[in-house]
């Protein structure tokens, strides 16, 4: 089993702008990482099996709703540790941090944002103890960048709703306790509402011969005549800027995530390309590996700073959806790039599971798709600055 030798990169000392909080946050999470899930992560994606084990861990260093309220069981984070948090837990894998976020940002976010008071006490105390895991019903099979258009359907019967229809591509809903999905009433207004496992008529199977995202359980959210009780409604907040306000918290996480995995694949092929020899000395001492790693740093820092300064403005309650679109388009790409490069200083050895970089790259050619695909998020920023919506 390999040691877990990870150094994190700071080359324009980020760390002075971070609070003493901040950095005790992060480093929990760093350490947890290297300890629980660098391990056995490896051994799960060769398998294709989400390692249940870690939820305790994950549950522990806050990496469920950080930044919910103490009295619903969160950590009372801020919007800088969530991204630090994620950014840790990514640099040990994509899928990891994509059950994080899932529960996170589009399970407990809504909760919290457009639930009763009563759905609050119910659920979320459970969920930021990963006593219950949660999953996200938004895309369906015929809608993804256009979710707007989505065909499940709810009906008011009177005492209860009666809901019908099929979500698919969904983090966690194989082994998910509760599914909060989004669908239309007989009007077409599109509301959340909180699907229990166990529920009649309600199916999860999961998806398999997945080359990315190995060591995430995905799967499907099957409603044939499914009978929700109406308290299950959420009921603060309706249409489609309800699910894309949890998408725009899922992306702010995911754009501090891909630089830990950035991070984690720099560091790889930084210390490989020390220690491999080749004519006679480090393959380090040739420029052509020279000018991949001073690239791969230099894009980490222009990340790192740029995400910072989203995080701030998160935390102000101030970024706009178009800022963070450009935040996780940005460092997912740069992430992708990254890996690549990065496999190629290892040559050979950078396709085996000895070393970590060939998975990070196929679960970044999911993340640079999921929650927003990098070419809507190129037309969001477009949108932005012309005016003019180009995907209408």
């Amino acid at each position: 089993m390999a040691q877990d030798l990870f150094q994190a990169p700071d080359y324009y000392q980020l760390d002075e702008l971070l609070s003493d909080e901040h950095k005790l946050v992060r480093d929990a999470a760093r350490e947890w990482v290297k300890r629980e899930v660098s391990p056995i992560i490896e051994d799960a994606a060769q398998k294709a099996e989400f390692p249940t084990q870690i939820i305790n861990g994950l549950a522990n260093i806050g990496a469920f709703g950080p930044y919910i309220p103490e009295e619903y069981g969160g950590a009372g984070l801020d919007q800088m540790s969530y991204g630090l948090i994620m950014q840790e837990i990514e640099r040990g894998d994509s899928g990891v941090r994509s059950t994080a976020s899932v529960q996170s940002s589009l399970v407990m976010y809504p909760i919290w944002k457009f639930g009763s008071e009563e759905q609050k006490q119910k659920y979320l105390p459970k969920l930021a103890s990963g006593e219950f895991m949660g999953c996200f019903g938004l895309t369906e099979p015929n809608h993804g960048s256009n979710p707007g258009g989505m065909e499940t359907k709810f009906k008011d019967m009177g005492d209860h709703y009666l809901l019908n229809g099929a979500k698919l591509w969904i983090s966690n809903s194989p082994f998910a306790d509760i599914a909060v999905v989004w669908a239309k009433n007989e009007e077409g207004r599109i509301h959340g509402l909180i699907v229990e496992r166990g529920m009649e008529g309600f199916s999860t199977p999961e998806t398999y011969n997945k080359w990315s995202l190995r060591a995430s359980a995905t799967g499907e959210l099957i409603f044939d005549n499914v009978k929700i009780p109406k308290e299950n409604l959420l009921p603060n907040k309706s249409g489609l800027g309800a699910p894309l306000l949890c998408l725009d918290s899922a992306r702010y996480g995911i754009a501090w995530g891909a630089i830990g995995a950035a991070m984690d694949c720099y560091d790889t092929a930084l210390r490989y390309s020390k220690e491999r020899i080749q004519f006679g000395k480090p393959i380090a001492s040739f420029q052509l590996q020279q000018k991949k790693l001073a690239e791969m740093i230099t894009e980490i820092t222009k990340a790192q700073f740029l995400t910072w300064r989203l995080g701030a403005l998160r935390n102000e309650d101030r970024a706009t959806s178009a800022q963070i679109s450009m935040a996780k388009r940005n460092n997912v790409e740069m992430a992708l790039n990254i890996a690549r490069e990065a496999r190629q200083i290892l040559g050979a050895m950078g396709i085996t599971g000895d070393y970590s970089i060939m998975r990070h790259m196929m679960n970044l050619e999911s993340v640079i798709t999921y929650e927003g695909t990098h070419d809507i998020h190129l037309l969001i920023t477009g949108m932005d600055i012309t005016g003019i919506a180009a995907f209408k």
